[in-house]
This record gives C-alpha cells, structure tokens and sequence, in this order.
C-alpha cells in the first residue's frame, strides 16, 4: 500500500504536469509574453495558490515548457537521423521532419513558433546537431559554407518561415521537399545532389499520421 508521502508526491507531480500542460496550450495559442499565471491556472484547472507551490513566476513555467519542448525535439531528432550516415540526408531528414510535423500537429508548431519568438528554440534545439552534421559535411569536401554560424542561423530563420507558411496554409503539399532542397543548396550542394537527397525516402519513424511511407 502506498504510503501518504507517496500519494502526495504523485499528486504533486500530477499537478505540475497539469500546469505545464495547460502553459504549453495557452503559449501556442498566444505567445508567451500575453500569457497570465490566472490563464495557467484557470486552463489547468488548479487552485491560484497552488501555482506557486510549483514555480515562481511566470518565467520559471516559461522555462520549464522551454526545457520539456527541447528535449523532446532532441530526442527525436536523434531517434530520426541515428542510422543515416550522409551529413547532407541528416540536416534534410531533421528540417523535414519539424515541416512535417508543423502539418501534422499545429500546436505543436505553433508552441515551437510562438516559444521561439523569445527564446529561439529551433535553433537551441536542432543547432546542435545541424552543426555537428555541418563539420562533418565540410570537413569531407561535401557541404560549403562561408561563415558556420551564419549558415546555422539562415537555416533557422528558413525553417521558422516555412513552418509559418504551412501553419498559415499556404505550403504546398511536397513543402517539406523543397525546403530541404533549399537548405541543400545554402549549404553548398550542387543543383542534382540537392535534388537527390531531398528525396530520399525518410526512416520509418517519420512515416506519415496515415501510416503511408514518406515520399
């Protein structure tokens, strides 16, 4: 039988996770900067006073959702890209992989869009393996750049552009596609192997909600 502690650690836990839950929400629907602690709470249908037994202020939950949102898309970057080998088809798969999931699940995009504003997620959290990947695409004569940071940050402000776009239901079908072409080529990839490795087929982890293979 569980012990009360226990039950009240569990309880606590659940409340937090209810509070991160109902800021996530709120955050992809408005931005963070017009985000009330009384919207928080009144979302996640929690006592006022008890916010306060979680986080500090509105900064603390901000960072909180901020960290959660991060290591959530690092893994799963990771998880997507583990087995290819190609720098070049990595940095495609993982820019893929964020358009495509912007269509699939819009608060998901939205959170990363409005979080980003202030905190520019997208770049914390694929920076690191774009430019990992990047070294490793100049350092065998395959990818070219004039500046890394440069280039690390103009992928970002792409990738934020394309993902508005398809949120906003303008993108084509095949965006994905074509945005990961456009970052081949920013990276110094000729015409054809751009072309190429943009459409590779994607791992099996980044099927499509219908269960169809990636084109």
């Amino acid at each position: 039988m569980a012990s009360a502690p226990d039950r009240h650690a569990r309880r606590r836990e659940t409340t937090r996770a209810k509070l991160i839950a109902a800021a996530k929400t709120l955050i992809a629907r408005q931005g963070a900067d017009v985000t009330r602690i009384q919207e928080i709470t009144d979302e996640a249908d929690v006592g006022f006073g008890s916010f306060y037994n979680h986080f500090d202020g509105k900064d603390a939950i901000v960072e909180a959702v901020l960290a959660e949102t991060i290591a959530a898309q690092a893994a799963e970057i990771g998880t997507l890209t583990a087995e290819i080998e190609d720098p070049a088809e990595v940095i495609a798969a993982a820019h893929r992989f964020f358009v495509r999931r912007a269509r699939s699940d819009p608060d998901w995009g939205w959170l990363l869009l409005r979080l980003d504003v202030s905190h520019n997620v997208l770049r914390t959290s694929l920076g690191p393996y774009a430019l990992e990947d990047l070294r490793r695409g100049i350092a065998s004569g395959r990818l070219q750049v004039p500046d890394e940071t440069v280039a690390l940050y103009a992928m970002g402000g792409v990738l934020i552009s394309v993902m508005r776009a398809v949120l906003d239901g303008v993108a084509p079908k095949d965006v994905d596609v074509h945005h990961a072409e456009g970052i081949l080529r920013l990276l110094g990839l000729d015409r054809d192997a751009a072309r190429e490795v943009a459409r590779r087929p994607l791992p099996v982890s980044s099927r499509t909600d219908d269960g169809s293979p990636p084109r």
